[in-house]
């Protein structure tokens, strides 16, 4: 896979697995890393942001309107904002939520799966709904890579369990295995023909 972009989703026992997901990443990891967690409505982007950055080798920020997707960065899709991924950068929505959620998985996968079709990998981890089920199914339509958190590793097993059913699930495992793999799938091909010495 020629970089790409990365989602994740979770929700019921998030923080904890996103910091031990991000922790087994290193510093040259080329895609996008876009995670849409459950939170409140008045979460403190600030506390979130500081309990993740210490755990990541790669730069991590909340996402903004209108900013460009840059590789080898975290971004957390802000608080009661749906956040989609175009061509041109992210966008924040205050449509309906999805699955009584507002940042919806669905909504972001979705979105992920429309921009980069083959390169989009979406990852479903621990939470306590079927969110991230229909866009698991809009990533692998278009071709992309797909990854669900072990249920019986996580806090909540009901939203991957709820992803699994769907039937397009490429990959179950634990959260460091999920890591690895994705460490495996995104590495740059390596160049045939090297230089002479």
């Amino acid at each position: 896979m020629d970089s790409g972009l990365v989602a994740i989703g979770c929700s019921w026992g998030g923080l904890s697995a996103i910091r031990r997901l991000l922790g087994r990443f290193s510093s040259d990891f080329k895609p996008a890393i876009v995670i849409a967690q459950h939170r409140g409505v008045d979460s403190s982007a600030r506390l979130l942001l500081e309990l993740l950055r210490p755990s990541s080798a790669l730069p991590v920020s909340e996402a903004e309107d209108k900013a460009p997707v840059a590789g080898g960065n975290v971004y957390v899709a802000p608080a009661d904002y749906h956040l989609l991924v175009e061509t041109d950068g992210f966008a924040l929505s205050l449509e309906q939520r999805v699955q009584y959620s507002r940042p919806s998985i669905d909504v972001l996968f979705e979105s992920v799966a429309d921009v980069y079709g083959e390169q989009a990998v979406g990852v479903v981890l621990t939470g306590a709904n079927a969110d991230g089920a229909a866009g698991i199914r809009a990533i692998k339509h278009h071709g992309g890579t797909t990854l669900a958190q072990d249920p019986s590793t996580a806090e909540r097993a009901e939203m991957p369990a709820a992803a699994i059913a769907t039937g397009m699930v490429d990959t179950v495992a634990t959260l460091e295995a999920i890591a690895d793999h994705l460490m495996e799938i995104c590495r740059p091909p390596v160049q045939s023909g090297g230089a002479h010495a």
